[in-house]
C-alpha cells in the first residue's frame, strides 16, 4: 500500500492531504523523514506524523443529521459548537467528507476512509449533492437558466446541475461542486434570500429519516450505494 494510502487508511484525512503531508517532510518512517510517495510501508513498520505514531484503523463511515448552529470541523477559532460536539468520543478521529456551512442542516459523512472521500470530493467524479432550498419569496423560473450556465464565484463558474420548484418558494437543486456557500451566494446573485438550505442526499446515500442531531454506522449496502457513481434523478416525492 502506497504511503498517501496507507495515510488516509489511517485516518490522517484524504489522499490529497497525505500527499502534502509528505512533501512537507512532515512523514517519517522508522524514525526517517520520508518524501518518497511510492514508498509502501509494512505492517512492522513505524510510520508518524508530526512525531505521532499512526495506524491503519478498521474502515468506519457515519452518517450525521447537522443541525443549525454547528460547523464542520473537529475545533473552531470563535468557539462555536462544532459537529464533533454531537458525536461519541470515539470518533474523535473520523475526518469530515465536505463541509456544510454554520446555518445548513443535513447529511454529512464522517469517515476514516481517504479513499472514499477522496471519492466524493473530487471534481472529476460529479457526486451529486441534493439539497432542499427554502426562498425568502417565490421563484422566478425565468432566472434557471442563468444559474444552470454558471455565475463565477472565488474565480471559477459555479454551476446547479439540476433543479425543480417544490412549492412556490421551494426548490430541489442538485450541486455537481464544493464552492464554499455555492446556493446561499448563487441565489443571493440573482436576488434572493436563502431561508433554510438542507442536504438530502449524496450520490445515491439519502438522509432519509435520520432525525436532527442524530448519527448511525453506514452499512455494507449503504457503503455500495455510495460507491456508484450514476447520478439519481431529483427525489421529487421525498418528504424534507
Amino acid at each position: 500500500m502506497r504511503l498517501n494510502r496507507f495515510l488516509a487508511a489511517a485516518g490522517v484525512g484524504s489522499r490529497r492531504h497525505c500527499d502534502e503531508l509528505i512533501a512537507a517532510s512532515r512523514v517519517t518512517i522508522n524514525g526517517k523523514v520520508c518524501t518518497n510517495f511510492s514508498a509502501q510501508p509494512s505492517a512492522h513498520d513505524h510510520v508518524k506524523v508530526d512525531g505521532k505514531l499512526v495506524r491503519v484503523a478498521p474502515a468506519l463511515t457515519i452518517m450525521l443529521h447537522k443541525p443549525a448552529g454547528f460547523v464542520s470541523t473537529r475545533k473552531d477559532e470563535q468557539a462555536r459548537d462544532t459537529v464533533f460536539d454531537l458525536l461519541p468520543q470515539k470518533f474523535s478521529r473520523l475526518f469530515n467528507i465536505g463541509r456544510l456551512d454554520a446555518q445548513t442542516e443535513g447529511l454529512l459523512l464522517l469517515t476514516n476512509n481517504g479513499e472514499l472521500a477522496q471519492r466524493l470530493t473530487h471534481p472529476r467524479y460529479k457526486t451529486d449533492k441534493e439539497y432542499e432550498v427554502t426562498l425568502d419569496r417565490a421563484w422566478d423560473p425565468a432566472l434557471a437558466p442563468k444559474l444552470l450556465r454558471g455565475i463565477f464565484l472565488d474565480g471559477q463558474r459555479a454551476k446547479i446541475a439540476r433543479f425543480h420548484s417544490v412549492s412556490p418558494t421551494r426548490l430541489r437543486v442538485v450541486l455537481q461542486q464544493g464552492i464554499n456557500r455555492q446556493i446561499r451566494r448563487m441565489f443571493e446573485a440573482v436576488g434572493y434570500r436563502v431561508k433554510h438550505l438542507l442536504r438530502l442526499r449524496i450520490g445515491n446515500l439519502r438522509l432519509g429519516d435520520l432525525p436532527q442531531g442524530h448519527w448511525r454506522v453506514l452499512t455494507g449496502r449503504d457503503l455500495t450505494a455510495l460507491a456508484k457513481t450514476d447520478n439519481s434523478p431529483l427525489a421529487h416525492d421525498e418528504a424534507p
